[in-house]
């Protein structure tokens, strides 16, 4: 299993950034996929999910309406794009993929919101 993070980087607030996680190694499609991210001294922490099937999607109260998970299942890939983002969305942000009992994660890509 591999899970390979990308776009992240420095924005000011109030920009936008779309994060990428390209998947392989397993059955993608039949996965919940997950982005959390940690900030410094921060414990880790779920930002949005999007299901296997019908694509439910699920987002932390601190990012909903502002962020928006999707996936391409053919592309077997994750995205995260990221709207009017704050200082406070500075972070590590890390792609999960899941389906009982397996759970892996990518090496994490790094977000700072700074002006």
């Amino acid at each position: 299993v591999q899970l390979v993070e990308s776009g992240g980087g420095l924005v000011q607030p109030g920009g936008s950034l779309r994060l990428s996680c390209a998947a392989s190694g397993f059955t993608f499609s039949t996965y919940v996929m997950r982005w959390y991210r940690q900030a410094p001294g921060k414990e880790r922490e779920l930002v949005a999910r999007i299901g296997s099937v019908g694509g439910i999607t699920n987002y932390a109260d601190s990012v909903k309406d502002r962020f928006t998970i999707s996936r391409d299942n053919a592309k077997n890939t994750v995205y995260l794009q990221m709207n009017s983002l704050k200082p406070e969305d500075t972070a590590v942000y890390y792609c999960n993929a899941y389906r009982y009992p397996y759970d892996s994660w990518g090496q994490g890509t790094q977000v700072t919101v700074s002006s």
